[in-house]
């Protein structure tokens, strides 16, 4: 079996290396708080692209920090009411995606809302004003600030946020909102359903984000990760430092927000995966306490995987 990291067994009990905040539970709390007090101001507009058996709309809310984030949400017209949701996430510094993307759900009875994140590829407002690097890198950004600065903060709050409008829509039964996603849409899954806890089911594809410590200590931090390395060449060149930058990057590790997760999790890893290696991703579903699934592929790395997406759907459907 081809192996760039752990053997398959060690894998199956690795609870990760990055250190967890003390006060991590306070964190979240606090944040959600935060994100509870916001008035999302939503606003559903009808979009361009509209098709015979969907209605296809841009939804806008405010989040945390005031920003305006944007989703494309898309309701099947001969569905039943209430009917299920997807909510989706995108890969790294991308978008929501083609509005076509999004039919096949739709084709099968489910509403679908795919957020656009804060300061990617879509058309989301990132607020700014933080201290540090706002050149290089999501993962650390707000890392020179205080913790509730760090950006993927209010990502995540933006996910669980968003989630929470789906189980409001009247035409949505709220026992059945689904998540869903890759890489960086992984780790937006899973940090989704940790923080809305009433999100059913869950499908986190090679999640990114996730024990930012072992990418490190396994020289991957390149490709998506390389920013870590970017912050140390610019704000810690001694590395005096580094316990004390992870664990503040802790806070914002899915593997420890996937102890929250109420949901049923089917989630796919590759085992030659150098972009969130798989022992990261380990880290996070060995925390897992609900009902839970996963499916191994051991000879593929970052890349489409096979049937994922039809699995998904099937996972859905049960």
């Amino acid at each position: 079996m081809p192996m760039i990291d752990m053997p398959l067994e060690q894998l199956k009990t690795y609870q990760g290396t990055n250190p967890r905040p003390a006060d991590f539970d306070e964190y979240w709390e606090r944040a959600l708080a935060a994100m509870r007090a916001v008035d999302p101001q939503i606003e559903i507009v009808p979009s361009r692209f509209q098709v015979p058996n969907a209605e296809c709309f841009d939804l806008y809310f405010t989040g945390v920090k005031g920003a305006r984030i944007h989703a494309k949400y898309v309701r099947p017209k001969q569905a039943k009411e209430p009917h299920p949701a997807v909510v989706m996430f995108h890969g790294y510094s991308g978008h929501a995606g083609d509005w076509s993307d999004k039919l096949a759900y739709a084709s099968i009875g489910f509403s679908v809302l795919a957020m656009d994140c804060r300061g990617q590829g879509g058309s989301s407002e990132d607020v700014g004003r933080v201290k540090g690097n706002t050149h290089h890198g999501h993962i650390i950004r707000g890392l020179e600030d205080h913790p509730d600065e760090l950006l993927f903060r209010h990502i995540f709050l933006d996910t669980a946020q968003l989630a929470g409008i789906a189980m409001k829509l009247p035409e949505v039964d709220p026992d059945r909102v689904y998540a869903a996603g890759g890489s960086q849409g992984g780790g937006l899954t899973i940090a989704c359903a940790a923080l809305e806890p009433r999100v059913k089911k869950l499908a986190p594809i090679y999640p990114f984000l996730s024990d930012y410590k072992r990418t490190w200590d396994m020289d991957l931090d390149q490709e998506a990760y390389g920013e870590l390395r970017t912050y140390f060449r610019y704000y810690d060149t001694l590395h005096e430092r580094e316990h004390e930058v992870f664990e503040k990057l802790g806070y914002i590790d899915i593997q420890f927000l996937a102890e929250r997760i109420k949901g049923e999790v089917l989630m796919s890893v590759g085992l030659i995966d150098t972009i969130c290696p798989p022992s990261t991703q380990f880290a996070a579903y060995n925390k897992m306490s609900t009902k839970k699934r996963l499916v191994i592929y051991p000879d593929f790395k970052h890349e489409y995987l096979p049937e994922s997406s039809d699995r998904t759907m099937q996972f859905f459907l049960e």
